[in-house]
C-alpha cells in the first residue's frame, strides 16, 4: 500500500491529524493496533479544561487549554456539554493557595469569578458543608468517543483510510529515510507493507516504542490515572478541588453519570493498565472530602489510562511534568521523514494536530492552510449514539413503546443498533459487540452488559449478523472486558450487583462453560 502520510495511533490526536491533513488535500492512512480510542483518549475524565487547573504550575498549558476549549465549543458543539465548572477549597486546604488562585488567573486573562460559599452550595448541593472558598470557571465536558469518530469520519469522507487492529512491527529504512512500515493485522495475522513519504507517530503512551523501532529515542514516563464511574449523576457542573493537583480532585458530570478521579501512579509496563483496589479506596476517600456523597453512592465501573509524559533530566515525575505537548521532528536522530507528537491534553488535541500537520505539509511542499480552526466538525453517523442520555431522549420522543429496548440502562433500542450495524457494514467492517459498544451506550449502564449483551446478540442472530457460536464468544469477551472495570470496585453496594451477575451469567446461563 502507498500513501503520502502514515499516521500511527487512533486517538484524538491521530484522528485529528488525519482530518487536518485530509482537508489540505493530503492522502493519509491511519493505523491503530486496537480500535479507536483504545489509549488515553478513551480512558480520561471527558473534561474540557478551562485551563484553571494549570494556572499556578504551567500557565502556558493553561492558556492553550482555555483558548482551545473555547474554540471547540464553537466548532464541535455536538461533542460538548457546556456545564461550566467550580473550584472549591474545603477546611484543611491551603488557604494561601485559594487566595492566590484568582490572582494567577488574572495574570493570563483566564476567566475566574469568585462566588460565595452559600451560592456554590445552592448551585451544587452535593458539595461539602466544609467548603470555604469557591470560584466559577469555564470548564465543560466532551465526549471523546464522538470526537474521534466524527474526526475520522470527516477524514474518511476526504480520502483518508482507517485500518483498525493494525499494529506496527517495524520499519524499512534507507539511510535517514523510512521507506515503509511493517503492519500486522492483530485479528488475522496478515502482514502488510505501507510505503509513505512521511510517518507520524501519534501513539500516545506507546510513542517511545514506535520511535525506538524507527531508530529514535524519547524519554517517556508512564503515569497511570484511575477513575470511577457513579451509578447516577451527582453534579451539574465540573467540580474541582482548589489545591495543588492531587488524587481524586475532579468530579466530572457525564450525561447520566459522574466520573471521579484521578490518581497518578508511575508504572513500568503498558501490558496491564488496570485500576487497583487501593486506588479505588484512595479515590473514594479523597473525593468524599469534597463531595461527601461519593462515600456512599454505588459505583458501576473503574477504569485507567496512561498519560504519555515526556520528561528530561532534572524533572521529577508524575504530576510535576508539564502537561504541554511535545512535537519532535527527529532530525537529530538522522531521520528525515519521521515525526512524533505526544503529551498534551484531550482539550488541546486540535492544536496538536494543527502543529503536526503544519510540519508535515511544509515537508510535502503543500501550502494549504489549516482549516480545522475555522471549519466546524461535522456530526457523523459513527458518533451519533455515543452521547450519554441521547438514546433515551430519542426513544422517548420519537419511538415510544413501539420499539424493543435492547439496553434498558441506557435506553438503546433495536433501531439504534440497526443504525450502527448498517454504518459498520457500509464501512466494510464486520459488526461485533465491542464495535457496537464503542459507538453506543451498550454495556455502559449499571448492569455493565450483564443483560444487554445477550439482548443485542439475540437481535444480531435474528437479523443474520451472528451465526453459529459467534454470538456466545462475543458475549464472553464483552462481559469479561466490562468485568475488568467492575472487579476492583466491589464493596457493600457493589456486592449486590456482583451476586446478581454471577447468578444470572453463571448459575442460569452457564457462560463460564
Amino acid at each position: 500500500m502507498e500513501t503520502d502520510v502514515l499516521i500511527i495511533g487512533g486517538g484524538a490526536t491521530g484522528t485529528g491529524i488525519a482530518r487536518d491533513l485530509s482537508l489540505r488535500g493530503i492522502n493519509c492512512i491511519l493505523v491503530e493496533q486496537h480500535d479507536l480510542n483504545a489509549g488515553a483518549t478513551g480512558a480520561n475524565h471527558g473534561l474540557l479544561h478551562s485551563g484553571a487547573r494549570y494556572v499556578a504550575k504551567d500557565p502556558e498549558a493553561a492558556l492553550e487549554c482555555h483558548e482551545e476549549g473555547e474554540l471547540l465549543k464553537v466548532l464541535a458543539p455536538q461533542c460538548i456539554e457546556d456545564t461550566g465548572g467550580i473550584f472549591v477549597a474545603v477546611k484543611g486546604d491551603d488557604e494561601n493557595y485559594a487566595a492566590d488562585f484568582p490572582v494567577v488567573c488574572r495574570k493570563i486573562n483566564l476567566p475566574c469569578n469568585e462566588i460565595s460559599v452559600s451560592e456554590a452550595l445552592e448551585k451544587e448541593p452535593s458539595l461539602s458543608r466544609n467548603t470555604i472558598a469557591a470560584f466559577e470557571v469555564k470548564d465543560a465536558t466532551i465526549d471523546p468517543f464522538e470526537l474521534s469518530l466524527d474526526n475520522i469520519s470527516d477524514a474518511e469522507n476526504n480520502g483518508t483510510r482507517l485500518l483498525r487492529y493494525s499494529k506496527v512491527t517495524g520499519f524499512i529504512k534507507d539511510g535517514g529515510k523510512i521507506k515503509a512500515a511493517k503492519i500486522v493485522n492483530t485479528k488475522t495475522g496478515e502482514t502488510t507493507l505501507i510505503e509513505a513519504s512521511q510517518f507520524v507517530n501519534s501513539a500516545g503512551a506507546w510513542a517511545d516504542i514506535i520511535a525506538d523501532m524507527a531508530g529514535a529515542e524519547i524519554s517517556m514516563l508512564y503515569s497511570k490515572g484511575s477513575l470511577l464511574v457513579t451509578s447516577s449523576r451527582i453534579n451539574k457542573r465540573v467540580i474541582n478541588r482548589l489545591r495543588q493537583a492531587g488524587d481524586a480532585d475532579i468530579l466530572v458530570p457525564g450525561g447520566t453519570v459522574s466520573i471521579i478521579g484521578t490518581t497518578s501512579l508511575e508504572i513500568d509496563r503498558l501490558d496491564d493498565i488496570s485500576p487497583t483496589a487501593a486506588e479505588v479506596d484512595q479515590i473514594i476517600k479523597e473525593g468524599s472530602v469534597m463531595v461527601p456523597e461519593l462515600d456512599s453512592i454505588r459505583y458501576i465501573r473503574a477504569y485507567a489510562g496512561v498519560r504519555p509524559l515526556v520528561w528530561s533530566e532534572g524533572e521529577s515525575g508524575g504530576r510535576n511534568i508539564s502537561r504541554n505537548y511535545t512535537l519532535l521532528n527527529h532530525e537529530d536522530s538522522g531521520l528525515e521523514n519521521f515525526i512524533t507528537i505526544t503529551g498534551g491534553k484531550l482539550t488541546t488535541f486540535r492544536l496538536m494536530a494543527e502543529k503536526t500537520s503544519d510540519l508535515i505539509a511544509s515537508r510535502l511542499k503543500n501550502d494549504s492552510p489549516c482549516l480545522t480552526n475555522v471549519n466546524p466538525l461535522p456530526p457523523s453517523n459513527q458518533g451519533k449514539w455515543t452521547e450519554p442520555g441521547k438514546s433515551s431522549r430519542e426513544w422517548m420522543h420519537s419511538k415510544g413503546p413501539k420499539e424493543t429496548l435492547l439496553c434498558e440502562c441506557e435506553m438503546v433500542s433495536t433501531s439504534m443498533v440497526d443504525n450502527i450495524v448498517s454504518e459498520i457494514l457500509h464501512e466494510g467492517k464486520i459488526p461485533d459487540l465491542k464495535e457496537i459498544g464503542l459507538r453506543s451506550r451498550v454495556g455502559k449502564g449499571p448492569c455493565q452488559g450483564a443483560f444487554c449483551s445477550f439482548r443485542v446478540s439475540s437481535h444480531l442472530y435474528d437479523t443474520g449478523i451472528f451465526k453459529g457460536s459467534s454470538g456466545a464468544d462475543e458475549i464472553k469477551d464483552f462481559i469479561n472486558e466490562r468485568w475488568k472495570g467492575f472487579k476492583p470496585l466491589i464493596r457493600d453496594n457493589e456486592l449486590i450487583q456482583t451476586d446478581l451477575q454471577e447468578a444470572f451469567l453463571c448459575g442460569f446461563l452457564g457462560i463460564e462453560n
